[in-house]
């Protein structure tokens, strides 16, 4: 069962590793930018090279790690808040499904009426909540459904009629 302490716990170890990525990001580019200067003020390459050692290469190392560290951050949130939703999903289901370990078996749909959208590849329950309310759904001709250029709608899997 999804507790709301799940989600606390889990916020509060992802936090810690964004603001970790955000400043190795700042402090990458400042290495870089300071390494920068140092080699850009020397002519000489031999001068050069103890500011790319120091400064340059730790820098841009930074700036990896700071994206590595936001990546790994971004992803832990949003598993975060796909428990979260999951977590809503499964408080909001029937008494009765919850212990069964199955879904729940009621139809959406239940009319014996079947619509079809033009262009569509699917036939609908009239209450089918894909097809309900939309003006232009029209009722499906025999020929049609004889035909079989249509198939059943795997929401509400209406019965094909038979004359």
């Amino acid at each position: 069962m999804w507790e709301p302490e799940m989600r606390t716990a889990r916020l509060r170890t992802v936090h810690p590793v964004l603001w970790a990525g955000w400043a190795a990001l700042a402090a990458g580019a400042v290495l870089c930018v300071l390494g920068w200067y140092g080699v850009s003020g020397e002519h000489w390459a031999e001068r050069q090279l103890p500011y790319l050692a120091s400064c340059t290469v730790p820098g841009a190392a930074l700036i990896v790690a700071g994206a590595v560290l936001l990546t790994h951050g971004r992803g832990a949130l949003a598993a975060a808040r796909v428990e979260e939703l999951y977590g809503l999903l499964v408080a909001a289901e029937p008494a009765g499904t919850e212990d069964s370990g199955t879904a729940a078996t009621a139809p959406l749909a239940v009319s014996g009426d079947l619509l079809m959208v033009p262009g569509g590849t699917l036939w609908h329950r009239a209450d089918c909540p894909l097809v309900s309310g939309k003006v232009e759904a029209v009722p499906v001709d025999a020929k049609v459904l004889a035909s079989g250029e249509l198939g059943p709608c795997p929401i509400c899997e209406p019965v094909e009629e038979t004359d």
